[in-house]
């Protein structure tokens, strides 16, 4: 194997502190700024100054959203080995921990990447698409967040305020919903657009829309969780990143509880899932309804059906991918 040079790096909005380790050893701990070039000029002299060679070196990270981006360029242009890790994954992977700061996270970085290198995954950055689809879709959550506190304080707060500052108060609250409807409008636009002219996500679209209970948004949010099905390709493995996956809690002759669900877990997907087996339901000739209505008769707990619901509609959403298919609604297995 080869003799590895590993770069643990700890991002923050401006700066990078980066502990170089070799061997086993701590060799430096550097600060620079959060910038492609900046990141570039470092990489360049640690492989002049250390004498390796650029495919020696493993550029460790934790995945913290957009303020990764210029290290992301810094390493595709320069085409440096880019290691993204999960955060928690790194916390429960450094044993007891005391104490927190830049240098030390960027230590532990360094030395889980150099412990655990059997489990190294480079980074492939998504497509252009699937990049602005990505932005686009958490500006227009912020704006659907922000439109829903406002109609909130319109419909809740009548009651507790003085007419006159109610009626300027609802005045202003209103022109921001017109403001932000104007937004959203714009941002779906641009979505559809960009969904569109992308023949793939345009195709994973089409397929995902067939499936029972499935709408555009939660359509949206799968293929971007799973980067149009690259990041994921087993959907056993996706109803465990979503929540849905249920667990065994167990140990020696004291502790038997019901099997649950893991809290670790993406949530945003998790709700939409939910309204998604809410939505399948409706339908009384469904097959779902079948399933949840016989599965309640049978004496299982209602949530637990609505689960098992959830997990049913990701294995059909991975199906149609998988066969590139739509949902045949009368199919049987064989």
């Amino acid at each position: 194997m080869k003799d590895y040079y590993f770069i643990g790096i700890d991002v923050s909005k401006k700066n990078l502190d980066c502990c170089s380790l070799y061997n086993g050893t701590i060799i430096k701990h550097d600060v620079i700024t959060n910038h492609q070039k900046s990141i570039e000029n470092y990489l360049s002299t640690i492989c002049i100054e250390q004498s390796v060679e650029s495919e020696q070196l493993i550029i460790c990270a934790e995945y913290t959203g957009l303020y990764i981006y210029p290290l992301v360029l810094a390493c595709q242009t320069t085409k440096y080995k880019l290691w993204m890790e999960d955060p928690i994954q790194i916390k429960y992977s450094s044993g007891l921990q005391r104490g927190k700061n830049d240098a030390v996270d960027a230590k532990r970085i360094a030395l889980y990447a150099s412990r655990y290198i059997d489990r190294m995954r480079l980074y492939c950055c998504p497509s252009s698409s699937m990049e602005s689809l990505k932005l686009l879709a958490s500006e227009l959550n912020m704006l659907c967040i922000d439109k829903a506190k406002y109609k909130g304080q319109l419909s809740d707060q009548k009651e507790y305020m003085p007419d006159n500052v109610y009626k300027l108060k609802s005045k202003r609250l209103t022109l921001l919903i017109k403001e932000l409807d104007k937004a959203i409008s714009s941002i779906e636009s641009d979505i559809e657009n960009i969904i569109i002219k992308d023949e793939q996500l345009s195709h994973q679209m089409k397929l995902l829309l067939t499936v029972e209970g499935i709408g555009k948004k939660t359509a949206l949010k799968v293929i971007l969780e799973t980067q149009a099905f690259t990041k994921f390709t087993d959907s056993r493995k996706f109803c465990c990143h979503a929540g849905v996956a249920p667990f065994s809690y167990l140990s020696g002759s004291s502790q038997h509880s019901r099997n649950r669900v893991s809290q670790r877990a993406n949530k945003s997907i998790k709700s939409l899932l939910h309204l998604a087996a809410l939505s399948a339901l409706q339908n009384k000739n469904s097959e779902l309804r079948s399933y949840y209505d016989r599965k309640v008769a049978e004496g299982k707990n209602k949530m637990s059906v609505l689960n098992a619901i959830r997990a049913k509609l990701i294995s059909r959403m991975f199906a149609v991918i998988r066969n590139d298919s739509l949902y045949n609604f009368n199919y049987k297995n064989p």
